[in-house]
């Protein structure tokens, strides 16, 4: 029990930070994309949520570490490590959550989910984790979807499908905005 609530916090901070860090703008200017038509400023904070949770969309890169940031006897590279295993624990282990960012904008809450589609219909797509968890998501107005790093259409969203999905919460309604399909 102990060591469930000991992974459940550490998976629950890590999220934070990552995402906390990516609203706070660290990594802005890192953001590449495979494919012109598919713009990494419209969803970057997603994205950056999906690839905490083990997803890489092709739209965010790693936050790349400043000039500034560089420490003397190897402190840079022993930081830089802790986050490497940090984030391959969270990229097995989390499943669903959400935080709450201040960013460029304002405050908003991120939804992330991974898990797999029971329902698409033409306004949104269920989606069921391993731990049972299931939510209903409407597509957003800038909903991005991608698969093998380039943009697809919704169409490619099954049924049985294996997805990591992140969008924002407005009220108690989760709206995607970025859709990776596995």
């Amino acid at each position: 029990m102990t060591r469930t609530r000991i992974a459940l916090t550490l998976t629950t901070l890590g999220l934070a930070a990552a995402l906390g860090l990516s609203g706070c703008g660290i990594g802005a200017g890192s953001s590449t994309a495979t494919s012109p038509a598919v713009a990494a400023a419209d969803v970057s904070d997603e994205a950056y949520a999906l690839q905490a949770v083990g997803f890489d969309t092709g739209l965010a890169a790693d936050p790349a570490p400043s000039a500034s940031a560089a420490a003397p006897g190897g402190q840079l590279k022993n930081r830089l490590e802790r986050r490497a295993a940090m984030r391959k624990y969270l990229r097995k282990n989390t499943l669903h959550g959400e935080i709450t960012v201040q960013g460029k904008d304002g405050v908003k809450t991120i939804v992330v989910q991974r898990g797999t589609v029971t329902e698409v219909t033409s306004t949104g797509v269920t989606v069921k984790s391993t731990d049972g968890f299931t939510a209903t998501w409407t597509f957003g107005a800038q909903l991005k979807i991608v698969q093998n790093r380039q943009t697809v259409a919704a169409s490619a969203l099954k049924t049985g499908s294996e997805i990591g999905i992140a969008g924002t919460k407005e009220g108690s309604t989760d709206s995607a905005r970025l859709i990776a399909i596995k």
